[in-house]
């Protein structure tokens, strides 16, 4: 297997441990902090993101997978930091979110998919913004808008890039409107290996004929916004997580929140909403009732060490 990029340097698969495969230092609306810093206390996002780290850390995890990308506020600086300051290690990414998950700007909007291509290169193999911290994956999403045509253009520059450097991909989907299974497609078309890829927020739906379907086109599943009970409640999360288990697809699903040490789209005030989101839910409530449910201690070895490192190390 290759060796993994992070914060700190390559790291060997199975140097990663313990891992939570989808968390974000922050989340933040790149235009608005750019326009008007006033708004935002970088020190204060600092100290959460430290918080939400170390409060991993307390339940054993060595490893974080953030993947955070242009357009929501990916920032290798605050990710150097928080290293320094931690010992975590940090895995990013290069990629596109996609405005509202439609559009690209006109910068790209006006240059060939090639163009594109050559921008996330450039993260994997000379560094992200200025630095020598190296992407490990591309990052995309295809939401309930679908594949617009610039989502289309990130899709493809994302299967470019893959093929290029042999960099896994993660595609934020939303399970609703079984967007993976159209992710799925294009990537397909592409020539991407399916074991290059993880659905990303699968979780984010009990159907399990839309995820044995998914399954069955040969992805990882992310079963990781655990917290997020506004979407669906950890009750619905685990039994999907506890019947995949049964049906022997643990080798394919990954576990955790995509929770934020700050998230700056709605008022602070609205966290209120969603008390179980963050770093540590899914140790202190989640896990335990997943063990209950039958799911083995060799399962969530699989499910939260062995498939983040294959994955990235495919």
């Amino acid at each position: 297997m290759a060796s993994i990029e992070s914060v700190s340097g390559p790291l060997d698969p199975d140097q990663l441990g313990l891992t939570l495969a989808h968390e974000h230092l922050r989340i933040s609306s790149e235009t608005i902090r750019e326009q008007y810093p006033h708004l935002y206390d970088d020190e204060a996002e600092l100290e959460a993101a430290l918080t939400e780290v170390r409060r991993a850390q307390g339940h054993g995890v060595k490893t974080i997978v953030d993947p955070c990308c242009m357009d929501i506020g990916r920032d290798v600086r605050l990710a150097q930091r928080v290293v320094g300051e931690t010992g975590i290690q940090l895995i990013m990414c290069t990629g596109i979110y996609g405005v509202h998950y439609r559009y690209l700007p006109h910068h790209f909007q006006t240059r060939d998919v090639d163009y594109l291509v050559d921008a996330f290169v450039h993260d994997i193999e000379e560094g992200i913004q200025g630095t020598e911290v190296k992407a490990a994956f591309l990052k995309c999403a295809v939401d309930e808008p679908g594949i617009t045509d610039d989502v289309e253009r990130v899709l493809r520059a994302a299967s470019g890039a893959s093929k290029r450097t042999g960099r896994p991909i993660m595609v934020h989907t939303h399970p609703a409107t079984r967007r993976g299974l159209e992710a799925m497609d294009l990537f397909e078309e592409e020539g991407i290996d399916p074991s290059l890829v993880v659905v990303a927020h699968t979780g984010d739906t009990d159907d399990l004929d839309y995820i044995e379907e998914l399954l069955e086109r040969g992805p990882f599943i992310g079963m990781d916004r655990y917290g997020l009970d506004i979407i669906l409640p950890t009750e619905q999360r685990n039994a999907t997580v506890i019947a995949l288990a049964e049906r022997g697809h643990a080798e394919r699903m990954m576990l955790s929140q995509d929770a934020c040490g700050g998230f700056d789209w709605f008022p602070e005030e609205m966290r209120s909403m969603v008390p179980n989101w963050h770093f540590g839910y899914i140790f202190e409530e989640v896990l335990p009732a997943l063990r209950e449910g039958g799911v083995t201690d060799e399962q969530i070895t699989t499910m939260m060490e062995e498939n983040p490192a294959r994955w990235l190390a495919a």
